[in-house]
């Protein structure tokens, strides 16, 4: 995957005659209707989702956006497919970063929902990257459990992905979390093999947390547009420190992103990302 690029210029074009623009999230969101997952977005029985180097695109740059697709989040994934990911691609590849491969997973609550992770695959081209976000199920769920499943981004992330980025660079690639909620603090080995077909231990977020920061820097974007998500910040804050970055207006969420990978990027180190510009979006 990730041997197109992406091209503004045939995104607006494709966008336009989609009419993304101006439809209702239930008419470009199709899988709403039938109120369940998209097959080729169901984790169950996937041993790896890759990024790899390509001809088109020799040095990789692995990133992991996941959104979570419960009530008061589930707008989010309409406004990017309207103007924020071609935003984010564009300001990406404009800000240096030649060779983005974007992975969208979509999240819920393995506790209530029925669809409580989606993945997609790896992708820099713009058609493709649409594919996958329109594909996503905005099943609209999410409980009174005090938390949502940013852990199985975590656990998808850490034990179900491979990246030339990593394996021939020894270069980590960027994970971003989008919510309003804390996160769940356990996933049981059950809910693993419920969701992925396999699995034998139950991990803690503190223990995914360190794994998946093996391979990945770690960012949750916190919206602030709610009681919940003011009181889920402290918490988020302990967990991440720096990399929990909190927004009021959910319409920054692209600049923030490529802010970020510009400015590690431009660092050629990752781990040692400027905050210069972020402080506007940090709510102390």
């Amino acid at each position: 995957m990730g041997s197109t690029r992406y091209d503004l210029d045939a995104r607006y074009d494709r966008a336009r005659k989609a009419g993304y623009g101006t439809k209702s999230a239930g008419e470009i969101f199709t899988q709403n209707a039938k109120r369940m997952a998209h097959e080729s977005m169901n984790p169950h029985g996937i041993s790896f989702r890759e990024s790899r180097d390509s001809e088109v695109h020799p040095n990789s740059v692995p990133i992991i956006l996941g959104l979570d697709v419960t009530g008061s989040m589930g707008h989010i994934p309409h406004e990017l497919i309207r103007d924020g990911l071609p935003k984010l691609m564009g300001g990406i590849i404009q800000g240096g970063v030649p060779d983005p491969a974007l992975l969208f997973l979509g999240i819920g609550d393995h506790e209530c929902d029925g669809y409580p992770l989606q993945v997609g695959q790896f992708e820099s081209g713009d058609a493709e990257l649409d594919m996958w976000l329109t594909r996503t199920y905005i099943e609209s769920g999410g409980g009174g459990n005090a938390g949502e499943s940013y852990l199985l981004a975590w656990y998808f992330a850490a034990f179900h992905t491979r990246t030339d980025a990593f394996e021939k660079r020894n270069q980590k690639g960027l994970l971003f979390t989008v919510g309003d909620e804390p996160c769940l603090k356990t996933l049981p080995a059950s809910a693993i093999r419920e969701i992925m077909g396999k699995g034998q231990q139950t991990y803690t977020h503190l223990e995914l947390l360190e794994e998946v920061k093996k391979k990945y820097e770690v960012y949750h974007i916190n919206v602030l547009h709610s009681d919940q998500a003011l009181r889920a910040d402290r918490g988020w804050r302990e967990l991440l420190g720096q990399n929990c970055i909190s927004i009021e207006d959910h319409r920054e969420i692209p600049n923030v992103i490529k802010g970020i990978i510009c400015d590690t990027f431009k660092n050629k180190t990752l781990g040692t990302i400027e905050t210069e510009g972020l402080d506007q979006f940090q709510m102390l």
